[in-house]
């Protein structure tokens, strides 16, 4: 049996995305050694799981990295995950207090099966966050997409955005630039400062601003480093995309 599929018969994980977010990282050992293939014909052995990942998925640690560097309070807040997939951002904003969680995707059954079942989260899966229209008060909106360029979203956000809350957003290098690059790994360090000051021009132009920025604590799945952006309604002075970038690459230096 695929070891994926036997792990979640097992009751081991509720879903299969984390069985195989877990393989891949290297944290299930079969009679102590990992194994990294969600393919991999188990029939027998002793299964050990190490490290288990904090969150439904990795992408929770790149959330945690904002919270953490912007000192960011989600505690008894609504939050509007846009971009939700198997829930990463959504289940480190309810691990940080938040009392409800829009769940958004286009996506259709990504959502982990413990994040439908909380009701604190509000799943709104096949949904474009151009076509909703959420009447609560938000306190915080969050955004982790792939494949589009956020400059394609920004307009849909502009009517949840006050004076009063802000956007945390993953900013992604190899969705800004257009085109593929080297199977869509971008390391040039020219490169990534352009898609910064690129984004923050867009988002000046619409009135939006860049309150700090950071990188994210990991890179994203095919090792492309990421950043993290505060962007709000209130312009707060200026931030130091090229600190920041270099910093970036020295870690990875």
């Amino acid at each position: 049996m695929r070891l994926d599929k036997y792990l979640i018969e097992n009751n081991y994980f509720s879903s299969r995305n984390r069985a195989q977010n877990e393989i891949k990282n290297g944290n299930i050992l079969i009679d102590d050694k990992p194994i990294k293939n969600p393919n991999f014909d188990y029939k027998n052995g002793v299964i050990k799981i190490v490290n288990p990942l904090k969150y439904v998925s990795r992408g929770g640690l790149k959330l945690e990295g904002a919270i953490n560097s912007f000192s960011l309070d989600f505690h008894d807040k609504i939050v509007i995950d846009i971009g939700a997939s198997t829930g990463g951002f959504t289940d480190c904003a309810l691990q940080h207090g938040a009392k409800k969680v829009y769940a958004v995707d286009v996506g259709t059954l990504q959502l982990c099966e413990s994040l439908k079942n909380d009701y604190r989260v509000i799943s709104m899966e096949n949904t474009n966050i151009l076509d909703t229209n959420i009447k609560d008060k938000v306190d915080f909106l969050v955004m982790d997409v792939s494949f589009v360029s956020i400059k394609h979203l920004i307009p849909a956000l502009e009517k949840y955005l006050t004076n009063e809350n802000m956007l945390v957003c993953l900013i992604k290098p190899q969705f800004e630039v257009g085109k593929m690059v080297n199977k869509g790994i971008i390391k040039d360090l020219a490169t990534h400062i352009k898609v910064l000051r690129d984004v923050n021009q867009y988002l000046n132009d619409s009135k939006l601003y860049i309150n700090k920025l950071t990188y994210s604590p990991i890179k994203g799945g095919s090792g492309n480093i990421e950043y993290l952006a505060l962007i709000s309604r209130l312009n707060k002075g200026h931030i130091d995309i090229e600190a920041v970038v270099e910093a970036s690459h020295r870690k990875e230096g």
